[in-house]
């Protein structure tokens, strides 16, 4: 009974968290404002909101994480300040179907980072599904050149990258880093502040990019790095996959932001490749369990 309400809990709290996130990208566009400007707040707010969760904690409990567990987090923590700077750029410089497409692509980074650095070979069905994203991201890639959007594109396949990498580490290092992501934007705080220092603050609505950082992106990245202690990896990627869904969605009803042929071709590529994987571990884990429960009966 008590393994059934963790995993029950652990569903809830990701699909919270994945909900959650897909605001980020919406909220950032109705601030209106620059891409230092929005760097600034919202990592800033982000920041002062992480760790007044982090004091409380450790008032009320005692027994909170570490900021940063040692070099690996470090590590970890200067790979999410990267994906937090080639997002926000990103963001300014492609689509929202585009850039949520192409961060999908960080499950491929993830196996050929495990492959090389975990000595985790994939499964053919790892494989396939890897080999059905590339051809996506291709799609998706293909239809951005000759329209300005190239240097979006490449800004989230590098945003994909240091999210895969940061993962990799983490799971090498075995710690908890549930607030390293948070922590993170030490750095592209420190940066978008010496920008900001120049050219002067240009944000239109302030209290959208304010929100997001103080309530969203805390919420969407803690109850996302909780989900794993009660639910499997494969059921936590699926939940990932809301943001590649509904984010183009939000921008479209409040922007008029409608994907392109290519974009929506190779984001349906990606989805469909993420699910079916998804939904093949889930089979194979059940499988496993059952052998197990049948061999080992308790």
């Amino acid at each position: 009974m008590s393994s059934h309400h963790d995993h029950r809990k652990g569903l809830l709290i990701t699909a919270i968290g994945g909900l959650v996130l897909t605001f980020d990208i919406p909220l950032i566009r109705l601030a209106d404002g620059s891409p230092w400007t929005i760097m600034a707040l919202r990592t800033g707010t982000t920041l002062v909101a992480t760790l007044l969760i982090w004091v409380v904690w450790r008032a009320v409990r005692g027994n909170v994480p570490k900021l940063i567990p040692g070099w690996s987090g470090l590590a970890a923590a200067i790979c999410y300040g990267l994906t937090s700077i080639t997002f926000v750029t990103a963001v300014y410089h492609t689509s929202t179907a585009d850039l949520v497409f192409i961060l999908a692509f960080n499950t491929v980074f993830a196996a050929l980072l495990s492959w090389l650095f975990l000595r985790e070979r994939p499964r053919l069905s790892t494989v396939i599904a890897m080999l059905a994203m590339i051809v996506g991201v291709l799609i998706i890639v293909g239809g951005s050149v000759g329209t300005g959007k190239l240097f979006g594109d490449f800004m989230a396949l590098c945003s994909a990258f240091f999210v895969a990498l940061a993962i990799t580490i983490s799971r090498a290092s075995g710690k908890d880093m549930g607030f390293t992501a948070l922590i993170g934007v030490v750095f592209p705080l420190a940066l978008a502040a010496f920008m900001v220092s120049g050219e002067g603050l240009h944000v239109n609505a302030p209290w959208w990019i304010i929100f997001n950082g103080a309530v969203i992106m805390p919420i969407s990245f803690f109850c996302l790095a909780a989900g794993p202690k009660y639910i499997s990896g494969p059921e936590v990627a699926m939940f990932y996959v809301l943001e590649t869904v509904l984010a183009p969605v939000w921008v479209w009803l409040v922007f008029a932001e409608a994907p392109t042929r290519n974009s929506l071709i190779g984001g349906a590529i990606l989805i469909v490749a993420l699910v079916a994987h998804s939904l093949w571990q889930l089979h194979e884990g059940r499988r496993r369990r059952a052998a197990l429960a049948v061999a080992y009966p308790a």
